[in-house]
């Protein structure tokens, strides 16, 4: 399956907090997403990775995405080395995506940057032909995305450009939500981390708002880039 875009997060729930309500404004306009999660978030404080596996496909559907894998990297402790390449330039020429969005380039959690990093390195090694890839029998031709974007997650970075999303905030907050056991919930016995306080969800809306705010929008997401950003004319800024 060809895709047009491929999204890669760090752990479950990484590519719906910064890029839920652009994922879902890409499939309304008919372009086919995936989710590619590079570990189950087995280091969580509240739940367990197979709570998480169970959240990741739930938060899937109400994205419309159409496929998601995790590469069960080693939460916390997966490197940026040719093994953990390889993988990814796998998946990368399984799906020929022509953007992938990934992980924020600095971020709080050590994952994020390395996530970045590496996503961002074996977006280029796998358009080299001599990098010898084959998943069960097939072999794999090489494959370079055309741009690579990096979504802003918990530094509030300042991003490059943004996507409104004023009609897709509902359906990103729906698929954060689908992580029950990540985010608040007033029933809940388990310990407070720095994402389960209702402050937090309320954070990702004032920045979607703000981010909105300041380019005339009701909601926006922002993304850094990796190269500059060009337009055919004037009329493609909003």
């Amino acid at each position: 399956m060809k895709l047009d875009i491929l999204v890669f997060g760090a752990h479950p729930d990484d590519a719906e907090l910064g890029a839920g309500g652009t994922i879902a404004k890409e499939i309304a306009l008919g372009k086919k997403v995936g989710i590619v999660d590079l570990t189950r978030g087995e280091l969580g404080t509240r739940g367990s990775a197979e709570i998480r596996d169970q959240e990741a496909a739930a938060a899937a559907k109400i994205l419309g995405v159409a496929v998601r894998e995790n590469l069960r990297f080693r939460d916390g402790f997966f490197i940026n080395d040719e093994s953990h390449q390889l993988e990814i330039i796998k998946i990368i020429r399984k799906y020929r995506p022509e953007k992938v969005l990934c992980n924020a380039v600095d971020d709080r959690h050590i994952d994020h940057g390395k996530g970045s990093k590496l996503v961002s390195d074996a977006c280029f090694l796998s358009g080299l032909r001599r990098i010898e890839t084959q998943i069960g029998e097939e072999h794999q031709q090489e494959w370079r995305p055309k741009l690579v974007y990096h979504y802003i997650q918990w530094k509030n970075s300042t991003p490059d450009f943004v996507v409104d999303i004023s009609n897709y905030i509902d359906a990103k907050t729906d698929a954060i939500l689908a992580y029950r056991s990540q985010f608040h919930d007033p029933n809940s016995n388990e310990p407070e981390t720095p994402i389960s306080s209702k402050t937090f969800i309320e954070s990702v809306h004032y920045r979607a708002k703000d981010l909105g705010r300041l380019v005339g929008v009701d909601y926006a997401e922002g993304f850094t880039v990796e190269r500059m950003v060009a337009v055919n004319s004037l009329d493609d800024l909003i």
